[in-house]
């Protein structure tokens, strides 16, 4: 991988690499564009089959960041950070607190969070070292785990997609399949038990099956099933890459929602969607809820504040499928379009703030 070109080809600014022996760790953080203000990404730990991949990781997750922030309409750029190495055999006090100076070395043009493979815990380690890191535990006056809000904007996510291709936003009745049911897809299912919705759920973990099965009347099914069942709502809360060449023929959904992150294996899958009439809720949108909500610990923690904030998902995602209608585009290139428009619109209004207090020093 050629880092440097990929950086110019998609304008980053800034990757730095941690290596701390004495705790083993050996990080990547990856900012991306700091325009609308600090990055702000989580920290990831993985066992990447290579140091190429968990860079390219970091560089992918973070440009993924600057737009999940701008479309959220948070006052924040796009960062992210991965560590190389088991989440569970792995970890240890200095690797976090290693970490946590880092990050302080770069004087808050980054902050960290929450990620797959880390915990609270962890940012709670990284607190030590530092302040710019959010969801850490609430004794310090933090969010907490942020799942249960990330369910709650898919939820209405769902019912602004739902909207737009029904007519009505109302989820009573409506059948469901639900890929994955970890943390933010388990909240999910309550809300749409509690709504009337029908549920067809899958995972790998039969527990998991079992828990919503008791808890909420759904029905079960193989997990390379779920695509095929014959439901208005696909929402897919675990893998990526999941809307491909494979699946597509096979769905019957006339909606796709749900939490999980890079849903189309590739852009032109979005085209795809759109020319078949599939009602795509893109992913970065509707499962920005865990930032928001983050987010708001740097302004001293309200949870009714975030939770106003989340509620702006369902209008975002109004106003992405009017785009998307009106210049017959991909619901995922009008997103793109609202996140670089609100970028660039910042990006020249600094410009000529600088420009004119650049006069003012020249006597002009």
């Amino acid at each position: 991988m050629e880092i440097f070109k990929y950086m110019q080809k998609y304008d980053f600014e800034q990757v730095v690499f941690c290596q701390d022996e004495a705790s083993g760790l050996k990080a990547v953080i990856a900012i991306h564009d700091t325009t609308l203000g600090p990055a702000l990404g989580g920290s990831r730990m993985w066992t990447y089959a290579s140091e190429e991949a968990a860079i390219e990781d970091a560089l992918r997750l973070a440009r993924g960041m600057t737009y999940k922030n701008a479309a959220a309409g948070l006052n924040l750029g796009g960062g992210k950070t991965v560590i190389i190495g088991d989440p569970f055999k792995d970890k240890n006090e200095e690797m976090f607190r290693a970490l946590g100076r880092f990050i302080q070395g770069l004087n808050g043009r980054y902050i960290t969070a929450e990620d797959v493979g880390t915990t609270v815990a962890d940012m709670d380690l990284i607190h030590e070292e530092t302040n710019y890191v959010t969801g850490i535990s609430p004794a310090f006056g933090s969010s907490g785990n942020p799942s249960p809000i990330t369910a709650y904007g898919v939820f209405l996510g769902m019912k602004a997609a739902a909207k737009e291709a029904f007519g009505d936003d109302s989820l009573a009745g409506r059948k469901v399949a639900v890929q994955g049911l970890g943390n933010v897809a388990y909240t999910l299912c309550e809300y749409l038990h509690n709504e009337g919705a029908k549920l067809i759920v899958t995972d790998i973990n039969q527990q998991a099956i079992d828990r919503v099965v008791a808890d909420f009347g759904a029905v079960a099914v193989a997990p390379d099933a779920i695509y095929e069942q014959d439901v208005d709502i696909f929402s897919p809360c675990a893998l990526g890459a999941i809307v491909n060449d494979q699946t597509i023929p096979t769905l019957k959904a006339k909606v796709i929602a749900g939490s999980a992150n890079n849903q189309l294996a590739e852009s032109r899958h979005g085209k795809v969607l759109h020319d078949l009439g599939i009602v795509y809720a893109p992913d970065y949108v509707i499962n920005a809820g865990g930032v928001i909500n983050v987010a708001d610990e740097l302004y001293g923690y309200n949870r009714e504040r975030a939770m106003k904030r989340v509620e702006t998902i369902y209008t975002s995602l109004e106003k992405i499928f009017a785009i998307s209608k009106e210049e017959d585009i991909p619901t995922y290139l009008a997103a793109n379009r609202l996140a670089e428009e609100r970028i660039a619109r910042v990006a020249k209004s600094r410009s000529q703030f600088l420009q004119n207090e650049k006069n003012i020093l020249n006597g002009r």
